[in-house]
């Protein structure tokens, strides 16, 4: 029975600190918002986005942070905070 026991609560340890990541890493986030706010920062000129440690080479994106074991970092990327897309590629004439 303690046999059985032991890996049981084992596991249960490691699957509560995995569903625990996403909260830390938005928590991570946040935290960095906040600095680069109080920095002077227009809220509406940067975005900040949570990335696998695979994407985070992206064209125009700095490395600001990292969270959950150093599995996911935090992308900054100046510019206009909405989206990019006009009218004209959105909308198709109609016939």
């Amino acid at each position: 029975m303690k046999a059985v026991l032991w890996p049981t609560a084992l596991l249960l340890c490691f699957s509560f600190s995995a569903l625990a990541a996403p909260a830390s890493c938005e928590r991570v986030k946040a935290d960095i918002e906040q600095r680069i706010i109080h920095n002077g920062v227009d809220p509406d000129n940067f975005s900040l986005s949570i990335v696998a440690n695979d994407q985070a080479e992206q064209p125009g994106a700095q490395v600001v942070g990292h969270c959950a074991n150093d599995t996911f970092k935090i992308l900054y990327q100046k510019g206009d905070n909405t989206d990019n897309t006009s009218d004209s590629e959105m909308h198709t004439p109609s016939p």
